[in-house]
C-alpha cells in the first residue's frame, strides 16, 4: 500500500489569501499546503481516494492520477469536497463509486445537482455513484471501514484502509474520538491525524491533544495533517521531536509505504 498526501493544509490552504505572516512568506516548498486529500495506491494497483479538495486538479496532475476505483469522503466542508467536480477525466469510462455517511452523501446530491440532472449536451460531468455506508467496504484486496468521529457537532468519517495486514488511518478534522473507535484504529501502521496548531480550537485537535491520541492509538507510525498557517514545518518537526512518538508533520506530495517496499516505481 503506498499513500500519498495530496494536501495537508487547513481549510485557507497556505499561503492563505492576503496574509503576509512568516508561514505564509516562508520559502520552504513544505510550507505550501494544499487542502486535505489523500491518494491510496494498493499493492493489487487499487486507486482510491479520500476527500477532493478544490485544489484536486492540480493534485492529481502533480501525482499522475489517471483512475480511481472509490472516493470516499470525511465530511462535506469545502475544503473537502468542492473539487469534485474535477474526477470528471476519471469517469469517463463508467461511474465512479462515492462513499460517505448521510450528510455528506445529501450535501453531494444538493450541491452538485447538476450531476444527476439531465443537461445540456457538452461540457460533461462527472459520473459518480453515491453510496451511504456505515460499515466496510472492499475495493479489490482493500478492506475501507468508516471510523465515526467528531469535528464539533458534527458527525464525520475517517477511514481505516487494511491490506494484507496492513492498517492505514486517516482522520481529518477532528476533536473527539469515542471508545468503539479507538477499537477500530488502535495498533495502526501509519496514521494520518489532523492537528490544526498548537493553540485550542473548538473543532480541531490541537497538537498536545493529537499527542494524547497517538499515544491511545498506538500507532507504529504517525503523521500531523491540516495544518494552519500558525506553524512551520521545521517548528511542527521540532515539536514532534520532544513528544517521544514516532510523529512528524505531513507535507504535501509527500509518500509513505506500508510495508517498506522496494517493489514501487
Amino acid at each position: 500500500m503506498r499513500i500519498t498526501v495530496l494536501g495537508s493544509g487547513t481549510s485557507h490552504g497556505i499561503p492563505v489569501v492576503g496574509c503576509d505572516c512568516a508561514v505564509c512568506r516562508s520559502e520552504d516548498p513544505h510550507d505550501k499546503r494544499y487542502r486535505a486529500s489523500v491518494f491510496v495506491e494498493g499493492a493489487a494497483g487499487e486507486m482510491l481516494l479520500i476527500d477532493t479538495g478544490p485544489e484536486f486538479r492540480l493534485q492529481a496532475v502533480g501525482a499522475r492520477i489517471c483512475r480511481l476505483d472509490a472516493l470516499f469522503y470525511t465530511h462535506s466542508h469545502a475544503d473537502h469536497l468542492h473539487g469534485l467536480d474535477d474526477v470528471r477525466p476519471l469517469t469517463w469510462n463508467g461511474p465512479l463509486s462515492v462513499y460517505g455517511n448521510p450528510a455528506t452523501i445529501q450535501d453531494i446530491r444538493e450541491r452538485f445537482r447538476y450531476i444527476f440532472e439531465e443537461t445540456q449536451p457538452g461540457g460533461g460531468k462527472p459520473k459518480i455513484a453515491p453510496s451511504v455506508v456505515d460499515g466496510p467496504v472492499v475495493v479489490g484486496r482493500m478492506t475501507v471501514t468508516p471510523v465515526p468521529v467528531k469535528h464539533g457537532l458534527l458527525d464525520i468519517y475517517g477511514w481505516k484502509i487494511a491490506e494484507n495486514g496492513a492498517v492505514f488511518v486517516v482522520i481529518t478534522d477532528a476533536n473527539f474520538i469515542p471508545d468503539t473507535s479507538f477499537d477500530l484504529i488502535r495498533g495502526a501502521d501509519c496514521l494520518l491525524l489532523g492537528a490544526l496548531r498548537v493553540r485550542p480550537h473548538s473543532t480541531h485537535f490541537s497538537f498536545d491533544q493529537a499527542v494524547e491520541v497517538l499515544k491511545r492509538a498506538g500507532a507504529k507510525e504517525a503523521y500531523l495533517t491540516h495544518l494552519c498557517h500558525e506553524h512551520s514545518h521545521e517548528e511542527i518537526t521540532a515539536y514532534c521531536g520532544q513528544t517521544g512518538l514516532k510523529v512528524l508533520p505531513a507535507f504535501d506530495g509527500m509518500r509513505v509505504d506500508m510495508p517498506p517496499s522496494t517493489d514501487w516505481d
